[in-house]
């Protein structure tokens, strides 16, 4: 069982890390190169041997970055379906303005399946350590340990404002947009990942997997 439900995290997860690029992309490409990722992601509701729809979060971290592009950070962070912190102007009542950092929501992938086999799909967001950025689009597939990420970066992304985290008596604009500064749009996305659960008790069959260490190595290139 635990097989199985490597199949659906690493599917689901893997499109969360656009990667700053891979040694084992094609060299000549313009854009190529690698990480390393480590991180958490949490199910809801958790998987089981029943299947049936879910969503799921992920934040990790980018390691050991290596690209065929001179002075490419060679750190990040990845999340998916996670609340970030983002200043923006803030509007009172009376017209008056002032900067105000509150929540914005990414959005959430989806999927559907059981420990035995799932598709899934989203976008998911690097954020590197220059201050640069890649969003990835992405879907899922795969069976067993084996797994197939299909993904390609994306020009933007936009999230929804958490209301609740706006000041009262003040007002914030309803969607923020992190747009894409690192890989060109149409840039695929690929890699293999290894999932285990968080905890031994999650084994699908008699507890549902809620959360998941995620660890292995992600790639990015251009297409031209």
């Amino acid at each position: 069982m635990r097989t199985l439900v490597r199949f659906i995290f690493g599917a689901s997860l893997i499109a969360s890390i656009p990667a700053l690029g891979v040694a084992n992309l094609a060299l000549a490409a313009p854009a190529a190169g690698g990480c390393q990722l480590q991180g958490l992601a949490n199910l809801s509701p958790g998987l089981s041997s029943t299947s049936q729809a879910f969503s799921y979060s992920f934040t990790g971290n980018l390691t050991g970055c290596q690209s065929n592009v001179a002075g490419a950070p060679a750190t990040g962070t990845a999340s998916a379906g996670v609340q970030l912190p983002e200043t923006v102007t803030l509007t009172n009542a009376t017209g008056g303005t002032t900067t105000g950092t509150v929540q914005y929501q990414e959005p959430t992938p989806t999927g559907s399946g059981s420990c035995g086999s799932s598709t899934t799909s989203g976008q998911a967001l690097s954020q590197w350590a220059d201050g640069t950025a890649t969003v990835i689009g992405y879907s899922t597939t795969g069976s067993g340990p084996a797994v197939v990420l299909s993904g390609t970066v994306q020009p933007s992304m936009t999230l929804t404002l958490v209301t609740s985290s706006v000041p009262a008596g003040w007002t914030a604009p309803s969607t923020f947009s992190i747009s894409s500064t690192r890989f060109p749009a149409g840039s695929s996305a690929f890699a293999p990942l290894t999932f285990s659960p968080a905890t031994t008790a999650q084994n699908c069959a008699t507890v549902p997997v809620t959360s998941a260490n995620i660890n292995g190595a992600v790639s990015i290139g251009s297409a031209s």
